[in-house]
C-alpha cells in the first residue's frame, strides 16, 4: 500500500497527537476525577518534550458536541527553558481548555442530549490526520507521527462511518493510533482503530496508576516498540454497526454498490440510492410453489 514518504529528522523524534476526552457525561460517574487525569496526562505530555528536543505534542480536546485544538507546541510562546514545557504547557493547556469546556457545555445546553452520551471522537479524528497531512506537506523533514486516544466515553453507534473512514485514512498513511481507554466497558471502535493501524490498545486495571501506564506504554516512540513486548488486546470486537438505526449488530445486510450496513431488508439503499431485490426470507422456495400449484 502506497504511503507519504518517509522525512525523519531521527527515528525516535515523535509527533504525538493526543486526543483528550472532555465528555462531562463520562467524567461526572467516573471513579477517577478530572482533575486527577488531567495532572497525569499532563505530566506525561512533559516527559514526551523533555525525551527529546525534537519531540512535538499537539492536544486536541474531545467534547460531546464539538472538539479542537486546545495545545501545539510549536507554536506555544517562548519562555527561554521553559518553551512547550512547565509551566508554559500547563498554563497554555489549561486556559485553552477552560475555554473549550465553557464553549461545549454552552452548545450542550443549546442541543437536545438523546441517545448515547459519547463524544465525537470521529471529528478529533479527523483533525488530528489533517494536522499530520499538513505536516507531511510542511518541509523536508518532520517527526513521526503517532495517535493517542485518551477516551472514556462510550461508542457513538451514528459516528461509525466517520471513524472507520478516519481509521482506513491513518492506515493508509502508516500513522498508528493507540488508545487508552478508560471507560468501563471496551471500545469497539478503538480496538479496530488500534488492530488496523498497528497501534497499542490499553483499557488500564487501575485508573490511580495511569501516568505509570502512560509512561511505559505510550512514552515509547515507534522505532523503540520493536525492541519491547507492548500489550496485545485479547480479542477485537470487529461487529458493524447498522446505518439505519445506528445499531452494533452481528448479521445484517450490505449493499453490494456502497457496502452499507443494514439489520433490515429495505426496498432501496438510503446511502447511494441502489434498488435491491427480494430478501431471500421472502421468496417462495420451489417446494411451496409446487405445492400451491398442486392444490389448484
Amino acid at each position: 500500500m502506497a504511503s507519504v514518504p518517509s522525512k525523519l529528522y531521527a527515528d525516535d523524534v515523535s509527533l504525538l497527537m493526543v486526543l483528550l476526552d472532555t465528555n462531562p457525561f463520562f467524567w461526572s460517574s467516573s471513579s477517577l476525577p478530572f482533575s486527577k487525569f488531567l495532572s497525569h496526562v499532563l505530566t506525561f505530555l512533559n516527559s514526551i518534550l523533555l525525551l527529546n528536543q525534537l519531540n512535538q505534542v499537539v492536544v486536541i480536546a474531545t467534547g460531546y458536541s464539538s472538539c479542537s485544538y486546545i495545545y501545539d507546541s510549536t507554536s506555544a510562546p517562548s519562555h527561554g527553558s521553559d518553551q512547550g514545557r512547565m509551566p508554559a504547557l500547563c498554563s497554555n493547556l489549561l486556559q485553552k481548555l477552560e475555554e473549550f469546556v465553557t464553549e461545549d457545555e454552552q452548545l450542550l445546553k443549546e442541543a437536545s442530549a438523546e441517545g448515547t452520551p459519547s463524544s465525537l471522537l470521529s471529528g478529533s479524528l479527523s483533525m488530528a490526520l489533517c494536522y499530520i497531512q499538513k505536516v507531511f506537506r510542511s518541509g523536508p523533514m518532520h517527526p513521526q507521527p503517532r495517535i493517542l486516544c485518551l477516551q472514556g466515553s462510550s461508542d457513538g453507534p451514528d459516528q461509525y462511518v466517520a471513524i472507520m473512514n478516519a481509521i482506513f485514512s491513518a492506515q493508509r498513511s502508516m500513522v498508528p493510533i493507540d488508545s487508552c481507554y478508560m471507560g468501563s466497558h471496551n471500545s469497539a471502535f478503538l480496538q479496530q482503530a488500534s488492530y488496523i493501524t498497528g497501534g497499542v490498545y490499553l483499557k488500564p486495571q487501575q485508573p490511580d496508576g495511569l501516568l505509570q501506564y502512560l509512561t511505559t506504554v505510550f512514552a515509547t516512540d515507534l522505532h523503540s516498540r520493536a525492541f519491547l513486548q507492548l500489550p496485545k488486546s485479547a480479542g477485537v470486537d470487529f461487529r458493524a454497526s447498522c446505518f439505519c438505526h445506528k445499531k452494533t449488530i452481528d448479521t445484517g445486510y450490505i449493499c453490494s454498490v456502497c457496502l452499507s450496513i443494514f439489520c433490515k431488508h429495505h426496498k432501496k439503499c438510503s446511502t447511494c440510492g441502489s434498488v435491491f431485490g427480494q430478501a431471500q426470507s421472502e421468496v417462495p422456495s420451489s417446494t411451496n410453489r409446487k405445492r400451491k400449484a398442486s392444490d389448484t
